[in-house]
């Protein structure tokens, strides 16, 4: 299935696909040059707003939780994609271990397990799943409501070695993004690969720090092929030493929210934009969509009553919010029968491995679509987001997700270098 795209706005997106098109053989050249000195994420996924004036991604995921969405078709790119990434690890890699988030009640991130699990046999290797849940205490094996089953046992240290019963692994891979922290079990050194690693996590990581290594990535990446970086880089600002509850931090909230906004309203006179700027507060750490509200004027920052303090307090986990990032908020202008959608591309190593559609048919487009009640579009991608089709009009599919492709991976690129800079062992 192919998104309705609201075309009212879409002019200055199509000049931008169009460049892509122009520009494609410099863009692959610059990302084939860039990943010879940078390693990307093992995989990643990136949520991205299409406003007709702007392709921005909003949120990358180190530990993404969809695999279960991508169209099946994708799955061969997947599995040649893992392949490529285990040879910079483990070559000979035989065994890994999958470490899966505590969610054993939710079927959607069961299924993504699931899903994940089978690529990697797919790609030649032998996986078990070893938990850090406290619940896991002794195997378990879950059912499924599609008929598969996943089988659980808790994570060990065996001879000074992460693993579980007679299972010694080269490679063990999160799909847990840490919020609570890294187990006692996980910070043993072992001598094994831990991927993504542990500062990968929402522990260590902050999305300030993502967006502003984005910022760099997308100043390089627009002066290469032309444009006003803005066009593909959301504006943002930060606030720390937070504390709703407390009503801890207002005025410099309220302070970073009006410059934001003065910000955005100068763009959007420059490209005649015919729309009211509003921003995204968001929780500095974590993701689930926790800890975000959407503000169009400074004045609702100051004030917030006990729900929305409540909401804006605590996120996955149970953790407290200290630290805020204020971005520029992209509407979406992409429907799927008349409810609102954007983007979400997946990668593995450096390659785009697919996508699909978070859909929220109670929600608007300038509001936060990972909340209760969306819904994914697992076929929403017909074509891959790496062959554009010269013959085509640029807003075709294939050019639309090729453009999508690109921005994606100038996320993953920051990411890239975010984890770098995070790495306590690199000199």
């Amino acid at each position: 299935m192919v998104p309705n795209l609201t075309t009212a706005l879409a002019g200055p997106l199509l000049a931008l696909e169009q460049r892509f098109l122009d520009q494609t053989t410099a863009i692959e050249r610059w990302f084939r040059c860039a990943w010879q000195d940078h390693t990307p994420p093992f995989y990643a996924s990136v949520d991205l707003r299409n406003a007709g004036y702007k392709l921005a991604p909003v949120d990358t995921n180190l530990f993404p939780g969809g695999f279960n969405n991508l169209n099946p078709a994708f799955y061969p790119l997947c599995i040649q994609a893992i392949q490529t990434a285990i040879e910079k690890y483990c070559p000979d890699a035989r065994n890994m271990l999958l470490i899966p988030e505590n969610h054993t009640r939710n079927q959607f991130y069961l299924k993504n397990v699931a899903t994940l699990a089978g690529v990697l046999r797919q790609a030649g290797l032998t996986v078990r799943l070893g938990s850090v849940s406290p619940e896991i205490t002794a195997p378990v094996t879950l059912e499924l409501d599609d008929g598969q089953t996943l089988h659980l046992e808790p994570l060990q240290l065996n001879n000074g070695r992460w693993g579980v019963a007679g299972f010694d692994p080269c490679m063990v891979l999160l799909n847990n993004d840490l919020s609570a922290g890294v187990p006692d079990i996980l910070q043993s050194p072992t001598g094994q690969t831990l991927i993504p690693p542990a500062h990968a996590g929402w522990h260590v990581r902050r999305k300030s720090q993502h967006f502003a290594a984005y910022d760099r990535v997308a100043t390089d990446f627009a002066a290469l092929v032309g444009i006003d970086a803005w066009r593909i880089n959301p504006y943002f600002a930060t606030c720390e030493d937070i504390n709703f509850h407390e009503r801890v931090g207002e005025d410099c909230l309220a302070a970073r929210v009006d410059e934001l906004l003065n910000r955005i309203r100068a763009k959007y006179r420059e490209y005649d934009i015919n729309a009211d700027p509003y921003v995204v507060v968001k929780a500095d750490a974590g993701t689930y969509g926790m800890g975000v509200m959407t503000v169009r004027d400074a004045s609702e920052v100051i004030g917030l009553n006990r729900k929305q303090r409540n909401k804006m307090s605590v996120i996955k986990e149970g953790m407290e919010v200290s630290s805020v990032i204020i971005q520029e908020g992209v509407p979406t202008l992409e429907t799927i029968r008349d409810a609102v959608a954007e983007p979400v591309v997946y990668m593995i190593d450096r390659f785009v491995v697919g996508g699909f559609y978070r859909v929220h048919e109670a929600r608007g487009p300038e509001e936060n679509l990972n909340a209760p009640g969306m819904h994914f579009e697992p076929l929403a991608f017909e074509t891959g987001c790496n062959l554009p089709d010269y013959s085509a009009n640029p807003d075709s599919p294939p050019n639309r997700f090729y453009a999508y492709g690109v921005i994606a991976r100038l996320a993953l690129m920051a990411a890239s270098f975010e984890l770098e800079a995070a790495d306590p062992f690199r000199t």
